[in-house]
């Protein structure tokens, strides 16, 4: 499968992490250097990074270099002075569960830790980062035997290498499904305000060689009338305990939408993702963005300059709507928080 699999937008490299800016992509591939937590927590906040199980990952590198500094400078104190950085980078983005899951994991690491704290976080992180890629690898085959052969699937935001450590879940389960014979042809969302179907999904589609054609939200009820896709599969940024998801906004609307039509619905994404403290979807936190998002296109104002703007980040698509949830630690069809505890069991 490497033929579909070609990019990696998070990337350790000598003593700093390297990301691919993706709010510059598809038109120009720049490179971030940060060498810091504070300058990762504001390259998460402002969308250099993103997808949750990649910002987990960079945050875990994060802390790599934040005990780093504070090992340096007050060595006897270093693990006290740490906690600052862990909260600039648990709030840099409140709906990712994936992002205090890292920070906990390598938090928790700290307390067997004697002397200099940067080589024993850094196998951590980079071990967290190669679980993932592997994860979705696994989750890529377990998606991939539920579609039928020779159909369209219709995909949503962006769940490939760039959200992820590598390979991706709902596209890595698109990526293997193509490699397998099984998918035809991937329908994407643009995904507005920040067009990740547009600028990030399609990019890495052509890139791999995937056919695929965008369309606008709006579209998407006509496209499954027609009998063009047979599953809809997504990524999450948390999933409750009943099995509730919360995902880029307008996943809901795609949900509905296909229960009507008789299309299938597939959420794909890490244990990890899995917030069982979180009981059900009404507590999962929304992340509200700024409204020039929608005011705007880029720099260009496209709003009555009177007009207000509602920019919630996220939606949250019932347990009832999804037919499968894909993990690394297998299928969980038609969820339940029965279903989901039982998995977390594994």
């Amino acid at each position: 499968m490497s033929q579909h699999d070609s990019i990696r937008a998070v990337e350790w490299k000598d003593n700093h992490l390297v990301l691919l800016d993706q709010r510059k992509l598809p038109h120009n591939e720049q490179y971030v250097q940060l060498y810091g937590a504070e300058d990762t927590a504001e390259a998460i906040r402002n969308m250099v990074v993103r997808g949750a199980p990649a910002i987990g990952i960079a945050a875990a590198y994060a802390m790599v270099m934040a005990a780093r500094k504070s090992y340096k400078q007050y060595p006897g104190d270093w693990r006290v002075r740490l906690d600052a950085e862990k909260d600039l980078l648990m709030n840099s983005r409140p709906t990712a569960v994936n992002l205090m899951w890292a920070l906990q994991r390598m938090s928790s690491a700290l307390d067997s830790i004697e002397s200099d704290p940067e080589s024993p976080l850094l196998e951590l992180a980079q071990r967290i980062h190669q679980e993932d890629i592997e994860a979705n690898y696994l989750m890529g085959e377990l998606g991939s035997a539920l579609i039928p052969r020779s159909h369209g699937v219709l995909t949503h935001c962006n769940t490939g290498s760039l959200a992820t450590g590598g390979y991706g879940t709902a596209l890595g389960v698109i990526r293997s499904a193509y490699s397998n014979g099984k998918i035809e042809h991937v329908y994407a969302d643009e995904t507005r305000p920040w067009w990740q179907g547009s600028r990030l999904t399609a990019w890495e589609l052509v890139k791999d060689k995937i056919p695929a054609h965008l369309l606008c939200e709006g579209a998407a009820a006509s496209l499954m009338r027609q009998g063009k896709v047979s599953w809809v599969i997504v990524g999450s940024d948390r999933i409750a305990a009943n099995g509730d998801v919360a995902n880029k906004i307008g996943t809901y609307s795609l949900a509905v939408n296909a229960r009507y039509h008789g299309v299938k619905f597939m959420v794909v994404a890490p244990t990890s993702t899995i917030d069982m403290k979180t009981l059900t979807g009404n507590d999962i936190p929304i992340e509200e963005r700024a409204p020039e998002e929608i005011l705007n296109v880029g720099n260009q104002r496209i709003a009555a300059l009177q007009a207000q703007a509602w920019n919630p980040a996220f939606d949250v698509t019932p347990a009832s709507l999804v037919d499968a949830i894909v993990t690394e630690k297998g299928v969980v069809e038609r969820p339940t928080a029965e279903k989901m505890a039982a998995l977390m069991a594994l």
